[in-house]
């Protein structure tokens, strides 16, 4: 049993009081753990606010859920007039009912800007692999977690989007039928649906978001932040043991963050009051109308931050897997003739193709555009092991590399919209290369990333101050 601390003489009723409680509960040792002595790097810049702000979204999606659970229906006969009753007779309902759908909108918009700030700077490098798998998994819980809840409102889009995201499952050989069935709960979205989607919403997915979560922060404290040098600021010390480049997370960067809070909270206002259906994209107009099993909308599409995705599983078509077998086919081929193999490791390749190749063309397009969807997701947890880079920031890579960067993000931009859009050959043909370009980004990434001349990384943190 530890001692008991003894408060100093003089001490003020605050100093007893904290006393009392470091006696029982270690507060005043997580404080300086993890705010007044956690030494962050001084030259962060305005990227670094997406994870505070993503912090700041998901305790607006808690406390608004909250009240809207309080009047909120789960049953297929009750919902949609729940939600329109949250709307025109709760008090301040309408405001909830906005914060909440504009901040699942907000929410994606900061995690894509966090990721892609740390693929930019190499924040998924060694020894931030924990921190990055932590990140890809709150990424993946977040999508279920907004999938869940798109089907609530009960409305045309949420029935029918829910209907054809939940038949995708179907397409899983041998257990595919009885997948669907299981999610559903019956043979089409119905009561059991709502309920179940309400109960993983409102309980499951959350609780396992927020362990995710502090997992995700006590690794990074672990091992520090990275920074836009990806220089490690434990490398120097002082006397003392703490970073010559570091600066304590509190006073500095809460002040720090909290400018982006204020700028992010205008931003989001203005939306929540002057347009918060934003066009359609964050509010779709077929979702004010009421869900109905016998009228199928003339074109169905997810909410846009599912889109890119969405665009790759439709670009998924059987020329499309003609095109995969070719490219297996030449991968393979180079790597056997140019990689300069064993004879045993050249039989193991060639196995594996005509066995990948079989398998391609052994299931239909359908099949092969859930897995598509999928693994452009699942592929973003080995980023760590698939950049053979010798430096981690994009500052110190060949110029080239950050062009590649830039259409990746174009990449995702374009596949975004034509998500949105109804179905075209040209739109067809451009998601086609852009899927393309989107796996080849990651599964050349071991070759191309090492490619080219890259500048000396400094031993200490250039300090740019913004």
């Amino acid at each position: 049993m530890a001692e008991f601390k003894e408060a100093p003489a003089g001490a003020n009723a605050g100093q007893k009081l904290l006393t009392w409680v470091d006696n029982r509960f270690p507060a005043s040792k997580l404080y300086k753990e993890h705010l007044s002595e956690y030494y962050a790097p001084k030259n962060f810049n305005f990227m670094y606010f997406f994870g505070s702000l993503a912090m700041l979204v998901l305790v607006i999606q808690i406390v608004t859920g909250i009240f809207l659970v309080m009047h909120y229906k789960p049953d297929a006969a009750l919902a949609f007039a729940s939600v329109e009753y949250i709307m025109r007779d709760v008090p301040w309902g309408w405001l909830v009912r906005y914060m909440h759908s504009t901040g699942a909108s907000a929410f994606f918009i900061v995690v894509y800007m966090h990721m892609f700030r740390g693929m930019l700077y190499g924040s998924y490098r060694k020894p931030r692999e924990l921190v990055w798998i932590f990140g890809c998994a709150i990424f993946l819980c977040l999508m279920a977690e907004a999938f869940f809840g798109y089907l609530l409102p009960w409305g045309q889009m949420s029935y029918w989007g829910a209907q054809v995201i939940v038949n995708l499952f179907a397409a899983v050989p041998f257990v595919g039928p009885d997948l669907a069935l299981l999610i559903r709960g019956d043979f089409v979205v119905s009561d059991a649906t709502l309920n179940r989607f309400f109960s993983f919403h409102v309980i499951a997915i959350p609780l396992v978001l927020i362990g995710l979560v502090a997992a995700h922060i006590i690794a990074l404290h672990e091992v520090g932040s990275n920074n836009p040098d990806g220089v490690e600021i434990k490398a120097k010390k002082d006397a003392q043991g703490r970073p010559l480049d570091g600066i304590p997370f509190h006073p500095y960067y809460t002040v720090h963050d909290i400018m982006g809070v204020s700028v992010f909270l205008l931003l989001f206002s203005a939306v929540v009051f002057l347009a918060p259906e934003m066009g359609g994209y964050f509010l779709e107009y077929n979702n004010f109308i009421p869900a109905d099993p016998l009228k199928t909308p003339a074109h169905i599409a997810p909410v846009w931050y599912f889109t890119p995705y969405y665009s790759m599983l439709r670009a998924t078509t059987d020329p499309m897997v003609n095109v995969f077998v070719v490219l297996v086919a030449i991968g393979a081929a180079v790597t056997l003739l140019l990689g300069g193999l064993s004879r045993n490791a050249k039989v193991v390749v060639g196995v594996s193709a005509l066995v990948f190749i079989g398998l391609l063309k052994g299931f239909d397009a359908k099949f092969w555009g859930v897995v598509v969807m999928g693994g452009a997701v699942v592929i973003m947890f080995f980023l760590p092991w698939l950049d053979n880079s010798p430096v981690k920031s994009i500052r110190y890579r060949p110029g080239w590399h950050k062009w590649m960067y830039a259409l990746f993000a174009i990449d995702m931009l374009v596949l975004g919209y034509l998500g949105i859009k109804p179905p075209s050959d040209a739109g067809t043909l451009v998601s086609q290369i852009g899927t393309i370009f989107y796996f080849g980004f990651f599964l050349l990434m071991p070759f191309w990333s090492r490619i080219g001349e890259f500048k000396p990384v400094p031993e200490r943190v250039v300090f740019q101050p913004h």
